[in-house]
């Protein structure tokens, strides 16, 4: 089963995130923030493939998380699609060239959640 972690401040995001991924067949682990992320992909020891990353955080914002991911070869290979209220064209821009494999907008729908998970190539039709 492949594992998937959801890095965002706001519990209630977290929660919604990990249903819609578990209904997709994904193992999920939590985060809230950057830092916390960090430490929780060292102990997963590569096994997570996936990474919902919210922008605005504290202590470590989406952003440098991001930017520590590439950095990092152990996990450079980590899918990772933005999931933000930041709606900024710049924002997305910004993230994109930063790394990111694909860009949510919050309010987002299961579809649109779904539909951006086969783009970054992490979900197959099958498991829609």
């Amino acid at each position: 089963m492949p594992k998937a972690m959801i890095v965002d401040d706001s519990k209630t995001i977290r929660m919604i995130l990990k249903r819609v991924l578990t209904e997709a067949g994904f193992e999920v682990c939590e985060a809230g923030n950057g830092r916390e992320a960090l430490e929780v992909l060292q102990v997963q020891d590569g096994a997570v493939t996936l990474a919902l990353i919210d922008w605005n955080m504290p202590e470590m914002n989406g952003m440098e998380l991001l930017t520590e991911l590439r950095r990092q070869p152990a996990f450079s290979s980590i899918k990772v699609i933005m999931v933000t209220t930041e709606a900024e064209i710049g924002h997305m821009s910004s993230a994109l060239q930063a790394g990111a494999d694909e860009y949510v907008m919050k309010p987002f729908t299961k579809e649109i959640l779904m539909e951006k998970l086969q783009l970054a190539g992490v979900l197959s039709c099958s498991n829609c």
